[in-house]
C-alpha cells in the first residue's frame, strides 16, 4: 500500500493520487481498453493538466497552489469545482483552502482518512470508489 504523497497534489487542488489513471498506473495494472495511466500532473511536468492551458502562473511555475493567486478561484477553477462537486462529490476550492490553512501533511492525512479502503486499508479512487489493490467498490453517494 502506497501513501498519498505531496507531490500528486497539483496547483488546482486535485489528489492525483486518489485519480484512476494513477492508482491504476502505481498499483500495476495492465493497461487496457478503459484503464488510462498517469504519473500525476507534477511529476509529468504538466503542473495541472484542468487548468495549465488557461493559467499563466501555472504554466510558468510561478505559483506551487492556485490559492496563492490573487484571482483565487478562478473562472477555471471554479467551473472545475462544480463538476467534481456534482460528479465525485469533491471540491478544488476547499481543498485549496484547507492547504492553506493546515498544510500538505495535514491534508494529506486527512485525505487518507477518507478514502482509505474499509476492506485492504488501500486508498479508493475519487471518480469510481474503486479500490485498485483489491478491487472492491465503494459509491461516494449516499
Amino acid at each position: 500500500m502506497e501513501k498519498l504523497k505531496a507531490e500528486l497534489v497539483a496547483p488546482c487542488g486535485m489528489n492525483c493520487g486518489l485519480c484512476s489513471g494513477y492508482l491504476a498506473l502505481s498499483r500495476g495494472l495492465e493497461k487496457k481498453r478503459g484503464i488510462t495511466h498517469c504519473k500525476g500532473c507534477r511529476p509529468r511536468g504538466k503542473m495541472c493538466a484542468f487548468v495549465k492551458k488557461r493559467c499563466e502562473k501555472v504554466r510558468k511555475n510561478q505559483v506551487e497552489f492556485c490559492f496563492e493567486c490573487k484571482e483565487f478561484p478562478c473562472e477555471s477553477i471554479t467551473k472545475l469545482d462544480k463538476r467534481y462537486q456534482k460528479n465525485y462529490n469533491y471540491s478544488f476550492i476547499e481543498n485549496l483552502k484547507y492547504i492553506k490553512e493546515h498544510g500538505i501533511q495535514d491534508f494529506l492525512e486527512m485525505e487518507e482518512k477518507k478514502y482509505k479502503c474499509k476492506n485492504c486499508g488501500d486508498i479508493k479512487c475519487i471518480h469510481n470508489g474503486k479500490c485498485y489493490s483489491c478491487q472492491t467498490i465503494t459509491t461516494w453517494r449516499g
